[in-house]
């Protein structure tokens, strides 16, 4: 679908950092992008952004996942949506797990609902790598999300909507971050603040979590979660890199609620039915007997020869060294 010219993209969530991201991307690759979000000076911001370099490939949508209507009338004529709207803070979830659940889960229905009304070909859903044995409300929200997506190709009827998912871990230098708060503390000569010296994660750079979506797009037969095999570090390991692997002057501010230690890419359960090529992870449904004949002989012919992972996939193993992780972070042109 994003291989084909002139396909009608839309994405949910297009101001956040990965939704803009995309819509840059797409653009870029010749297609109609729609660009769907309640923040009315992000759109704006978009438009001034591309309106003269494609004037007539950018659309603007004013909309609120909520709101299934609204949906319905923004996915009319789609080919494909990114489905990238989210309450994504996990300490401003732990206060708010209400509003966490009415945009990442009900808003998630919302998107599925309407896509299969509208006749969508394909959705990729984005998730987090906390929707993995999650300790957070976020997290919670994320993995119901994931389930969501994942079931919603056993109730398509006589519709060919296929549903998808891609799991990030964190994306380097979003709104909120870790690497925005340390270079905010750096230039403003405080210390910065560690949550744990123990504390490890994953990161992807924005163009590796546009590469994971398109991937994802290309792809997907209905019901995997793809998954970038990306690097994991300490925090640590990132604060030294974000002061050029000098001394670091650091403040342990202790987990805040919701938190881990670690994340995980993929669980010990999961791995079982994970496929792996290159450097890219497919987790498979449980339930794909139950999908159709057809569906089921195609996920046997594209992935019963590849290899399968037979452990979890934990930030806690096979750490990037400091030099490694300022070198991730140059690549990446964050320092």
């Amino acid at each position: 679908m994003v291989k084909d010219t002139e396909s009608r993209i839309l994405i949910t969530g297009a101001c956040g950092s990965v939704g803009s991201g995309m819509v840059g991307e797409l653009l870029k690759a010749g297609h109609v992008v729609c660009a769907f979000d309640q923040n009315e000076n992000g759109l704006f911001s978009l438009d001034q952004q591309y309106k003269d370099k494609y004037p007539s490939k950018l659309r603007l949508f004013i909309g609120d996942i909520r709101d299934v209507n609204r949906l319905r009338k923004a996915f009319e004529g789609v080919d494909l949506v990114y489905h990238c709207a989210a309450i994504k803070h996990v300490y401003l979830s732990e206060y708010n797990p209400f509003e966490a659940m009415q945009t990442n889960i009900i808003g998630t229905n919302n998107v599925i609902d309407a896509a299969i009304s509208a006749k969508v070909g394909k959705v990729v859903y984005t998730s987090s790598d906390k929707a993995v044995n999650p300790s957070s409300t976020m997290g919670a929200t994320k993995l119901l999300g994931e389930r969501l997506i994942t079931a919603a190709n056993h109730h398509t009827g006589s519709h060919n909507t296929r549903f998808s998912s891609v799991r990030f871990g964190n994306v380097l230098n979003t709104s909120g971050s870790v690497l925005s708060i340390f270079r905010n503390q750096i230039e403003n000569n405080k210390p910065l603040t560690i949550t744990s010296e123990d504390m490890t994660r994953f990161f992807l750079s924005m163009s590796q979590a546009i590469e994971l979506c398109l991937y994802a797009a290309d792809n997907m037969i209905g019901g995997e979660i793809f998954v970038k095999n990306m690097g994991c570090c300490s925090i640590i390991s990132l604060a030294k890199a974000m002061s050029k692997n000098g001394d670091v002057d650091y403040t342990i501010i202790g987990q805040k609620p919701g938190e881990k230690a670690f994340e995980e890419l993929v669980t010990e359960s999961e791995a079982q039915r994970t496929v792996f090529s290159d450097s890219w992870y497919t987790i498979l449904p449980e339930t794909i007997d139950l999908l159709d004949t057809p569906i089921v002989i195609e996920y046997r012919r594209a992935y019963d020869s590849l290899p399968h992972l037979n452990e979890c996939v934990s930030s806690h193993n096979n750490l990037l060294s400091d030099n490694e992780v300022y070198s991730m972070l140059v690549q990446a042109g964050l320092v």
